[in-house]
């Protein structure tokens, strides 16, 4: 649990510090004193009961340094306890997962003396992150020293605070040794070989190891699509209807690969405790605020929020919003279809190398034009709905298909929908390496140099590695979770899968992408973004659906392929209705074979379904003796009270006589 850091000569605090809170400059004195009390205050009174300290920074001649960033920390019995609190499963005596309580501590494996150790950083940077979530306002009528920032019972503290700028940002501190020890094992050396998801997972928490996960899993997938396709990209070009065994094979791939990563995940989500977390008991997230209702569950007080008013934001905000930026999204393309049709005119006219090169100018511009689009999309959808995820995936993926939908089943030009697809799919490629590595890396260099050269002309050779550290990390990009990453992946799948029959090369592109990609998000998780909060989680959530959705739609497409394909046109030269019938025939065999498939391959391992079964049998016979227990001690108060009152009746009788 040790963070390897210290504090300066004038030692502020006698706690390791975990998490770094930064208020603006000038927040009120009041203010920052009811704070504090509040994180400081026990859990009984509505506190954290979290340790709490200032962290000094020494006066700079050309700009002054907020004194306003604190350092949280906490005993080890309020992590213990929290762990109960929060729902952690770790690992017990006996080989399984189970839920972690104080009162049998002594039961689960690695828990050794006081159970110093016995927490991952992560886990503890997480338990002290609910605590702070998890203040909630219930008496305060506003922000002491602030009459017009209301607070309302249930409302979130420091997401109020958040949102009204006195809070500026809280984040967990980088471990120095730990991260070293994990970079050189996770992507400073070049190999072929498996990431350390364990040691990611110990790190970061179980969300974002299941990404890299996914990656990992994704790429080695992809290598089977890549050789086959090679040759077929080589020497069969033309001939479509060769393409029915590829596309089948790229269908009943993508429907085996989503159906072995549920197992994967199960695997891994089990040894690392999450598998068996019961989303019904966890805390409404921080920024959830309503009237002050129970949990039917729980029972728990918690914030409730009606329906009603989700529907009304739903059908007022977001849906015109979607459909706004759909229009947007079908203008601009039909605007790059202007540009494609000048484009090969041009060519057809004065064909040379320059207008060869002019063909592809506006698939790039189009590209860019599309990348720039969705971040746009992104931004407005956060700021406009504040919980957008399903529209901007929506949004993404007709933005990112639309035109390839059109080329392919209006246009029906296949040698334009191949030149498209692969323009597309490779500048989008460099685009997503240039803004999410090369770029961040670039400018984190910048803020590096600058920090260490103000730290050096203050402290001379005076060496204060906490001040550094949490000033280094300050500045640095907050990393904002694994949606855009994601979303990328289920983009790409998008290319490899919609359209194979057409470019089979796609899965080759996509490796090679996906292989730097690894490098790339490990480096700029370790070194260009703040540490995130562990995000506890059982599996991908919501992206496993869009992946299968994909999948189900390359069904349709990839059949519709074959059948416009000239060559397979020529077979039914004077019906197309029969064509058509046999086209959606073969679909329908192929989306029921998808499904018999998902039916016959189970989503849990065998032997953790055995696992969790004996938890549970486990867990009904704990109960079945804590309620024999009860019954048994009943029965004897019960003999107990009555030889007391067959002993008082004869006492009373004797003193009458």
């Amino acid at each position: 649990m040790q963070l390897g850091l210290s504090f300066s000569d004038s030692d502020v605090s006698s706690f390791t510090p975990l998490v770094v809170l930064e208020l603006a400059d000038d927040t009120k004195a009041e203010a920052i004193t009811w704070l504090l009390n509040r994180i400081r205050d026990k859990q009984q009174n509505g506190g954290a009961e979290l340790l709490v300290n200032q962290l000094l920074f020494p006066a700079q001649d050309d700009q002054k340094s907020n004194p306003n960033v604190f350092v949280v920390g906490s005993t080890l019995q309020r992590l213990l306890n929290g762990a109960e609190d929060v729902g952690l499963f770790k690992e017990f005596q006996d080989g399984t997962m189970r839920g972690f309580t104080y009162a049998n501590r002594e039961s689960f494996k690695d828990f050794n003396g006081d159970g110093e150790g016995f927490l991952s950083d992560a886990e503890c940077q997480y338990i002290i992150k609910h605590g702070l979530d998890t203040l909630r306002a219930k008496n305060e009528q506003h922000v002491p020293g602030y009459p017009k920032l209301k607070l309302y019972p249930g409302k979130s503290v420091v997401r109020r605070l958040q949102s009204k700028g006195v809070l500026i940002q809280y984040f967990p501190l980088h471990n120095k040794e730990d991260l070293k020890r994990l970079s050189f094992s996770w992507y400073k050396k070049f190999k072929l070989s498996f990431q350390p998801l364990d040691d990611i997972r110990h790190y970061f928490g179980e969300g974002l190891a299941l990404y890299f996960g996914f990656l990992e899993y994704f790429t080695f997938a992809l290598v089977p699509m890549a050789l086959i396709g090679i040759p077929y990209y080589l020497f069969d070009w033309e001939d479509y209807d060769k393409y029915v065994l590829f596309a089948v094979f790229n269908l009943v791939w993508s429907t085996v690969f989503l159906e072995v990563w549920k197992r994967c995940s199960a695997t891994l989500a089990y040894g690392w405790g999450t598998l068996s977390r019961k989303k019904a008991f966890e805390e409404p997230r921080a920024g959830f605020h309503g009237a002050l209702g129970f949990n039917p569950v729980t029972g728990r007080e918690e914030p409730v929020y009606p329906s009603s008013k989700r529907q009304l934001r739903i059908y007022l905000v977001s849906v015109p919003f979607v459909l706004l930026c759909l229009y947007l999204s079908f203008y601009v393309m039909m605007v790059y279809f202007d540009m494609e049709f000048w484009a090969i005119n041009t060519y057809h006219e004065n064909p040379n190398i320059a207008t060869s090169i002019l063909l592809f100018v506006p698939s790039i511009i189009y590209a860019v034009v599309i990348e720039i689009m969705n971040l746009l999309y992104r931004c407005a959808a956060e700021f406009l709905t504040d919980w957008g995820e399903p529209e901007i995936l929506l949004f993404n993926f007709v933005n990112c298909f639309a035109s390839l939908f059109y080329i392919a089943f209006v246009m029906q030009n296949m040698v334009l929908l191949r030149q498209s697809l692969a323009t597309l799919l490779i500048t989008s490629q460099i685009l997503n390496q240039v803004m999410e590595a090369f770029l961040p890396y670039w400018l984190q260099r910048r803020r590096n140099k600058k920090v260490h050269k103000r730290m050096r002309r203050l402290m001379g050779d005076k060496e204060l590695p906490l001040l550094g550290q949490v000033q280094l990390e300050t500045e640095m990009n907050t990393y904002l979770g694994t949606f855009d990453d994601y979303l990328e992946q289920f983009l790409l799948f998008g290319y490899v899968s919609l359209f194979s029959c057409v470019y089979p090369l796609a899965a080759v592109l996509v490796v090679l992408n996906n292989i730097t990609e690894v490098y790339s998000d490990a480096f700029k998780m370790c070194h260009v973004f703040k540490r995130p909060f562990s995000e506890p989680a059982a599996n991908i959530g919501v992206w496993q659906l869009a992946f299968e959705t994909m999948s189900i739609i390359a069904v349709v497409t990839n059949c519709a392929l074959i059948g416009l394909s000239p060559q397979v046109k020529a077979y039914f030269p004077e019906s197309d209705t029969q064509l058509i019938l046999i086209v959606v025939a073969i679909e329908h065999v192929l989306l029921a074979f998808k499904f018999i498939l998902a039916f016959v391959i189970p989503d849990v391992p065998k032997h953790i379904q055995v696992k969790l079964a004996k938890l549970d049998f486990d867990s009904l016979e704990a109960l079945k003796k804590r309620v024999s227990t009860h019954l048994h001690m009943c029965t004897y108060l019960l003999h107990e009270n009555r030889k007391c009152d067959s002993l008082s009746g004869s006492t009373s009788v004797q003193i009458v006589i």
